[in-house]
């Protein structure tokens, strides 16, 4: 059997990996290790073959500026937190408010109208608005005879006609009934003068409910009642009601 002799003068002169020190900067090159770099590069050069002034110049040079554009990246990242910050605070003033943003939902919230727009690119002969609701069924649909090129406004009032028949405020001498509040399907179909159809997307002004930082990047999102949240870069207008 073979022994080992411990010799103590050899104690402590072992890697100890039990108390190993945090890595803060995740093993980032600081400018205080460059400088030990270059002192350990002097220390160690050849005496006759000393390091030229240009090397030792673009050195420091090299030295200075990872130096700089490390403190540019923090003082980046700072003014970024500020600007978000000041951006919520501007976009809390949108609260309770509308805002008009792309959806193929509307919204009726039994105490306001709902409105909505559609662009129009070329010539058409009328524009088809239908409403339907969770079951695909249609429960309202209103025309736009002879639309207009660019924008074309739509108003619902919440009347429900089973028949899908323009919007009126009587049929037969009764009152057409209205809807429950709540989120409704919205589809448009645009009848050209070339006579082609196409359906196109719809505008809608949506209330906001609140208003929220998100924290994977894509910034200030506004929560819109019964559509969920959207970016404040996707808002196409506010409005006032």
């Amino acid at each position: 059997m073979t022994t080992i002799n411990k010799n103590p003068a050899l104690d402590g002169m072992y890697w100890d990996t039990t108390n190993k020190v945090a890595d803060k900067n995740n093993g980032a090159l600081t400018q205080s290790d460059f400088f030990a770099l270059l002192t350990q590069q002097l220390a160690y050069q050849d005496p006759t073959k000393p390091v030229d002034n240009d090397q030792m110049i673009a050195q420091m040079t090299n030295f200075t500026t990872a130096d700089g554009i490390g403190k540019l990246n923090e003082n980046f990242s700072s003014l970024a937190q500020s600007m978000t910050s000041n951006q919520a605070l501007q976009a809390s003033s949108l609260v309770g408010r509308s805002v008009l943003t792309k959806s193929d939902q509307i919204v009726f919230t039994g105490d306001s109208l709902a409105r909505g727009t559609i662009e129009l690119e070329k010539p058409a002969s009328s524009l088809r608005v239908m409403i339907e609701n969770e079951k695909g069924e249609l429960i309202q649909s209103f025309s736009m005879q002879n639309p207009s090129m660019g924008r074309n406004t739509f108003i619902w009032d919440g009347s429900y006609l089973p028949s899908g028949e323009s919007s009126v405020d009587s049929v037969d001498g009764q009152l057409a009934e209205r809807v429950r509040a709540g989120t409704y399907k919205l589809k448009v179909e645009a009848s050209y003068n070339d006579g082609t159809t196409a359906s196109l997307p719809a505008n809608v002004y949506t209330p906001v409910g609140s208003v929220s930082m998100n924290s994977n990047g894509q910034g200030i999102l506004l929560n819109l009642l019964g559509l969920g949240a959207v970016k404040l870069g996707d808002v196409l207008e506010v409005s006032y009601t």
